[in-house]
Order: C-alpha cells, then sequence, then structure tokens
C-alpha cells in the first residue's frame, strides 16, 4: 500500500485534513508531514494580531499520521476493509512545548505501543523544521474495519 494509498483512504478532507505526505511506514512506526498554511481558518482568531497554530489542531495532526495512517497501514495489511473502516480516538495525553505558527512545515513521528482488539496506541512526537520537538504524547485509537 503506498502513502498516497493511505492518505486516499482517509475518513478525512480539506479544510480537515492535516496530512501532506508520509515519508515512511511499516508495522512498527509511521513518519509524516504537515504544512500549515496561513490561511486555515482558526489563524483568524487564535491569537489577535499573533496566530498560533492551537494545541487541539496540532493533537489532531499527530493522530492523523500516528494512529489514523498508520491502523490504515495495518488494517490492510491484516487483510481488513480500509475503505469502510470507522476510526475514533479514545485517548490522548500531549505535553507541548514549542508554538507552531502559519506557513511552518512538521514532521509526525510516530511508533507503535500496541494494536490488538481494534485498538491502536503510539507514542507520537512533532516536531518543527528545524527539528525541533513541538509535542510529544500517547494517542490511542479504535480502528473497526
Amino acid at each position: 500500500m503506498t502513502s498516497k494509498e493511505i492518505i486516499a483512504l482517509l475518513p478525512y478532507s480539506a479544510p480537515f485534513l492535516f496530512v501532506n505526505e508520509i515519508l515512511s511506514i511499516d508495522e512498527n512506526s509511521v513518519v509524516g508531514t504537515f504544512r500549515f498554511d496561513a490561511n486555515q481558518s482558526f489563524y483568524q482568531g487564535h491569537f489577535k494580531n499573533n496566530p498560533v497554530t492551537p494545541g487541539v489542531i496540532l493533537t489532531e495532526c499527530m493522530a492523523q499520521i500516528g494512529v489514523v495512517c498508520l491502523g490504515v497501514y495495518l488494517v490492510n495489511s491484516e487483510g481488513g476493509n480500509v475503505e469502510d473502516a470507522q476510526i475514533g480516538l479514545t485517548s490522548s495525553e500531549i505535553d507541548f512545548f514549542k508554538p507552531v505558527f502559519p506557513n511552518e512545515t512538521v514532521t509526525v513521528k510516530s511508533t507503535k505501543e500496541y494494536f490488538r482488539f481494534n485498538k491502536l496506541k503510539c507514542n507520537v512526537e512533532l516536531f518543527n523544521e528545524k527539528e525541533e520537538l513541538i509535542c510529544r504524547g500517547k494517542i490511542a485509537g479504535m480502528i473497526k474495519a
């Protein structure tokens, strides 16, 4: 399964798709990128005259790349029908260290902690273009195919 095929199977579309590219993926990890365009609507009010990417959006980006993309890959590897998969976030615990500003590209690196009983839990990190750690944590979700 190619990176483009995985992205096409995600249950998201613009403006709520936070995956531009999958750089690598295997049964234990995924690395992907997303560029936060300055024209995205959430920058208009967060914050006045000093736009910063909301933490909830960074968490969503981490979840889409770090859990959902990997989950689609894993379910497909096991022969599941990923086109009809139902996906839901079950938990997240994220620590934030630096802001992400408009027009920045981030890289998400995720490592599988476990995948069993349709639940995927990952250790996820998000880095800026300078390879500085922006945030990290654990994200888990259910993937039913």
